[in-house]
């Protein structure tokens, strides 16, 4: 358990903490958000290109043709799956150009090659999933298409015995057995 003294030290030092000052140090944490988190705020890292982002978003989504916004994330995690499959290839290729040791470049290439197979699994998983969402939506349309256009009969289609009286329901009353 923290004392009251403790606490009140912490709120003391929280407010002389207000992030970097210099522009060095803005810099520096500049593209935390990109590059930490479960979602960054953008996939595309300075230098790259937003328009050939943009194009494979309108491909994948032109192919596949998302209906709702399940459909539309899943469009999206194959996009960037891709997008940075082909940012990993460029940094792969840089590998070669560095000057260290044969040990080192192996080292660097199995960490890429664990993150490629990484990103192609979370774009297979993504195109299986949109797949199987499709189908069942189609599947689903397809039955509700067919319950409204089948017309609904009046009566049960028993042929003539729907006009027939119900069978009783009461029964007689059962012997009672009286011992002698």
């Amino acid at each position: 358990m923290i004392s009251k003294k403790q606490i009140e030290a912490n709120r003391r030092n929280a407010q002389l903490s207000t992030g970097p000052k210099t522009e060095e140090g803005k810099a520096a944490v500049r593209l935390n958000a990109l590059r930490y988190g479960l979602r960054a705020r953008s996939i595309l890292l300075p230098g790259e290109n937003p328009e050939e982002y943009h194009q494979l978003c309108a491909d994948l989504e032109s192919g596949w043709q998302p209906q709702n916004r399940t459909e539309q994330l899943l469009v999206e995690q194959m996009a960037v799956a891709q997008w940075k499959l082909a940012r990993l290839e460029v940094g792969e290729r840089s590998i070669f150009a560095l000057t260290m040791s044969a040990e080192k470049q192996m080292a660097l290439l199995d960490r890429f090659s664990t993150q490629r197979s990484r990103l192609e699994r979370s774009f297979s998983k993504a195109a299986h999933d949109l797949e199987h969402f499709q189908k069942t939506r189609s599947v689903r349309q397809a039955q509700q298409d067919q319950q409204n256009a089948a017309p609904r009969p009046l009566a049960p289609a028993l042929g003539d015995a729907w006009q027939q009286p119900a069978p009783s329901l009461i029964m007689a009353p059962a012997p009672v057995c009286v011992e002698t």
